[in-house]
């Protein structure tokens, strides 16, 4: 799967801010301008068990 057919991040992780723009340090690295945070957002697979609730 190309990044070109991956969701970015909607929303800061840490203030729940908009003002998300791609960071420089690399692949899947984004700053937020509202908190000034650099944060990655990774995913790590699928369950290997039915979750039920």
């Amino acid at each position: 799967m190309s990044s070109e057919n991956r969701a970015a991040p909607l929303h800061c992780p840490y203030c729940g801010e908009e003002d998300l723009r791609p960071h420089e340090s690399g692949h899947g690295a984004w700053e937020c301008h509202a908190c000034t945070r650099v944060f990655s957002v990774k995913f790590i697979g699928l369950l290997s068990r039915t979750v039920t609730r």
